[in-house]
C-alpha cells in the first residue's frame, strides 16, 4: 500500500520557493542597478532592474500571503 504525500508539506515546499524565488530575483535585480550583470544577460537595462525588483518583492511578500489564504481550510 503506498502512502499519499501530505498535502501540507508539499503547500509548505511551494510556499518556500515563491519566497527563494522571490529573493533571487532580487538579488539579480540589484546586480542589474547596480550595473554588474554578468555578460550573459547581454548588457540588460538599468529599468529592467527595477521592474525585476518590483516582480521579487511580490513573489517575496504578497504570493506566499496570497496562497495560504487560498489554501485555508474553511472556518465553520
Amino acid at each position: 500500500m503506498t502512502q499519499q504525500p501530505d498535502p501540507a508539506a508539499r503547500r509548505f515546499a511551494v510556499l518556500q520557493l515563491a519566497r527563494l524565488s522571490g529573493a533571487l530575483l532580487m538579488l539579480l535585480a540589484v546586480v542589474v542597478i547596480a550595473g554588474k550583470a554578468p555578460a550573459w544577460l547581454g548588457g540588460i537595462p538599468r529599468e529592467a532592474g527595477y521592474v525585476l525588483a518590483a516582480i521579487g518583492l511580490f513573489e517575496f511578500y504578497a504570493l506566499p500571503r496570497f496562497l495560504a489564504r487560498r489554501w485555508r481550510t474553511p472556518r465553520e
